[in-house]
């Protein structure tokens, strides 16, 4: 008897929780409870800025640079703060008191407010870093307000990661006013410094960044890429050095062989004399009578 065979229904494989479970573009990482929580850009561009900021007729240590610091600003209030992406304080020691790294940035004491605020813009945080944004009766006054009228910082730069827009705004008369890209990037003439957009590899990831150049738009580099240059540089002068000696080697071989070859010249034409003397002592000729 010949069993029969069964055929079962087909059915689809089970589907993966990565096709069925939200993406990290449906789970972001800003918390709308707590706006402004750092992404992994956040962790890579702040530090990108303050390995590259150096301001010319600047001692570096009269120079503080903050990266996502909460900044206090109001003696009243001394609860509240702003927390900038990054920001720089020009005239303050870098360590606090001389003798600390700082837990925070205290407007009352330190009694200098920064030079240049810098925020990366994020979606639960961009209408207040654009300044769309209205102080509330009884809240703290938003960050346009803070940096502008209570900190008065002479430059603000909003950045966003997403569309490579840069926006930069200079404090005019007590009020901000977007200023001019020359070339793309923000000239910051007190700085000696320029602000702009870099299209190349930083800790590995490449990608648009914003970076710190002179004002003549010439690359400031981070500590890894001088020593790559420097090492790059160094390497380049020894294959010169070493082209140089193997030319001179070269020199020195061709000028013996030039002697060499004279050399063989010379005695051959000593041994056609010879043969000629020999041959003239043959027909009862003396050479040495001839001229």
């Amino acid at each position: 008897m010949i069993e029969k065979t069964r055929f079962l229904p087909q059915t689809d494989p089970p589907l993966s929780p990565r096709q069925t479970l939200p993406t990290m573009y449906d789970l972001p990482s800003e918390d709308p409870e707590e706006p402004g929580l750092p992404d992994e850009y956040h962790c890579y561009q702040p530090p990108l800025l303050r390995q590259t900021f150096q301001p010319v007729n600047v001692d570096l240590d009269d120079v503080f640079v903050g990266i996502d610091l909460n900044l206090y600003y109001d003696l009243r209030h001394s609860n509240w703060y702003k927390r900038p992406d990054w920001f720089a304080v020009l005239g303050v020691p870098r360590l606090y008191e001389g003798e600390n790294l700082r837990l925070s940035y205290v407007m009352w004491q330190e009694q200098v407010s920064p030079f240049v605020t810098v925020e990366l813009l994020s979606p639960s945080t961009a209408d207040e870093d654009l300044g769309r944004t209205v102080s509330q009766t009884g809240r703290p006054p938003t960050k346009w307000y803070v940096y502008e009228q209570i900190l008065r910082v002479p430059y603000y730069v909003v950045f966003s990661g997403t569309t490579n827009e840069i926006l930069g705004f200079r404090l005019v008369a007590g009020v901000y006013e977007q200023a001019e890209l020359i070339g793309g990037c923000l000239p910051i003439p007190q700085l000696g410094l320029s602000l702009g957009l870099w299209q190349g590899s930083y800790e590995k990831i490449d990608r648009t960044w914003l970076r710190w150049f002179t004002l003549e738009g010439e690359l400031i580099l981070t500590p890894q890429e001088e020593a790559e240059q420097q090492a790059a540089e160094s390497e380049q002068q020894a294959a010169e050095s070493e082209q140089r000696v193997a030319e001179s080697e070269q020199r020195v071989a061709e000028s013996e062989q030039r002697a060499a070859e004279s050399e063989q010249r010379a005695a051959e034409s000593e041994q056609r004399a010879q043969r000629l003397a020999a041959k003239l002592r043959e027909l009862n000729i003396d050479p040495d009578e001839l001229d």
